[in-house]
C-alpha cells in the first residue's frame, strides 16, 4: 500500500504523484469482474497486477459483495466469491464516503449527469493523488473520469 495514497484518501488531499500506473482505483463494475470469469476478467486482473496500489471507495465493498451474491449460482460459489473479496480487501486503500466525498459527488453528478452511486465512486477517486488509473465498465463514468484527469481502463476506452 502506498503511504501517499492512504494519507490522501483519509485526509482528502492530493500528495506527490505516484509513478505512472502505480495507483489503480476500481469501481464496483470493475471489481466484480476480478472474481468472475468472462468479459473483462483479464483486463481487471492485469490492471491489478500492474498496479502498486489498489484503491476503492468504502461503498465498493458492499456493492461488490451484493453483486457477487446475486451472480453466484450455488451456495458454495457464493461463499468462495465472498471469501476471495474479503481476502483481497485488506490490500485496498479504502477512501471514506464522508461529508466531503458526498459534497463532491453532488458537484460531479450535476456537472456530468451521473447517478448518485457513480458520482460517489468518482468523488472518492478524486481525493487521491495523480496520476491515477480509474477502472470502470460503466460507460456513463468514462467521460467524467477522463474529465477529472484520470487514465481510464475500460473495455470501451
Amino acid at each position: 500500500m502506498s503511504p501517499s495514497a492512504a494519507d490522501a484518501a483519509t485526509a482528502g488531499c492530493a500528495t506527490a504523484a505516484d509513478p505512472a500506473g502505480a495507483t489503480l482505483f476500481l469501481d464496483t463494475s470493475a471489481l466484480v469482474r476480478r472474481y468472475l470469469r468472462g468479459p473483462g476478467h483479464d483486463l481487471v486482473v492485469e490492471a491489478m497486477r500492474a498496479a502498486e496500489t489498489w484503491c476503492a471507495s468504502a461503498l465498493c465493498r458492499s456493492e461488490t459483495l451484493l453483486a457477487l451474491h446475486r451472480l453466484a449460482a450455488t451456495r458454495s460459489q457464493h461463499e468462495r466469491l465472498w471469501s476471495r473479496l474479503r481476502d483481497d480487501w485488506d490490500a485496498f486503500v479504502v477512501v471514506p464516503v464522508d461529508d466531503r466525498c458526498l459534497a463532491r459527488a453532488v458537484e460531479l453528478g450535476a456537472s456530468y449527469g451521473l447517478r448518485t452511486v457513480d458520482a460517489l465512486h468518482l468523488a472518492a477517486a478524486d481525493r487521491l493523488p495523480r496520476p491515477l488509473t480509474y477502472a470502470t465498465f460503466d460507460r456513463r463514468q468514462i467521460p467524467a473520469a477522463a474529465g477529472l484527469g484520470f487514465h481510464v481502463r475500460s473495455p470501451v476506452d
